[in-house]
């Protein structure tokens, strides 16, 4: 049987409109779900049965823990997709579950700081420029230590506070361990600091709606700190 919030009808058929809202709950980017019902709608008809659901479904949750999204990733062991309600006032108002604990060890976070300070912030603010070298430090890939910037600049102001430089000497860390940077943070990622509903309703989703994301591109692309590297 498929779920009622996307089979109302009872059809064992999905409509890409019903798909569409229900697979967002997955936090991941419309383009990653994009590609991801590309996929799954095998025949390009807008319509995908019990089958082609499920393999959307598990192409979710490749995504979620860093995979790439394709066919051959369908074989991979993988925990099931995680959905959230995004039509609870507390995920809109950018609340995290405050109970995950935070994933940043108390001895990292404490190494991590040390780096933080040393890089001379101004109001407890580091900038692109200041992080930049340190990313370019792990050599990593220039488009992987892009989407570490993207994912660790939260609530997408160009600079990185403490808990944000934490979290991505974290990614940069799990990156050098050959471990996928996720697409979304993950709930456990989040800071505490960044869990807590903050004054404007909206200005920090944890799912962003395709408004938000593009404007957060225009002002600072993903690879926006790393640049000249290319140049």
């Amino acid at each position: 049987f498929l779920p009622p919030q996307v089979d109302s009808a009872n059809t064992g058929r999905v409509l890409a409109s019903d798909a569409a809202i229900f697979l967002k709950k997955s936090g991941l980017t419309d383009l990653v779900l994009g590609k991801i019902w590309d996929l799954a709608d095998t025949d390009g008809k807008g319509i995908l049965n019990k089958q082609e659901f499920f393999v959307a479904l598990r192409l979710v949750a490749c995504a979620q823990n860093g995979l790439d999204v394709s066919l051959s990733s369908l074989n991979l062991p993988v925990p099931p997709p995680r959905f959230t309600d995004t039509s609870s006032p507390l995920l809109r108002s950018g609340t995290a579950s405050s109970d995950v604990p935070w994933a940043v060890k108390l001895e990292d976070k404490a190494k991590y700081d040390a780096i933080f300070d040393s890089l001379n912030p101004v109001n407890g603010l580091l900038s692109g420029d200041k992080v930049k070298p340190v990313l370019l430090n792990s050599k990593l890939p220039v488009d992987i230590l892009g989407r570490v910037w993207e994912l660790s600049d939260i609530d997408r102001d160009g600079m990185l506070d403490r808990d944000e430089f934490a979290v991505a000497m974290s990614l940069v860390y799990c990156a050098l361990e050959k471990e996928p940077v996720p697409m979304s943070l993950p709930a456990a990622l989040v800071p505490p600091s960044k869990r807590k509903p903050i004054g404007v309703p909206g200005a920090m989703p944890l799912i962003p709606s395709s408004t938000a994301t593009k404007e957060s591109h225009q002002s600072l692309p993903p690879v926006g700190i790393l640049t000249p590297l290319t140049q």
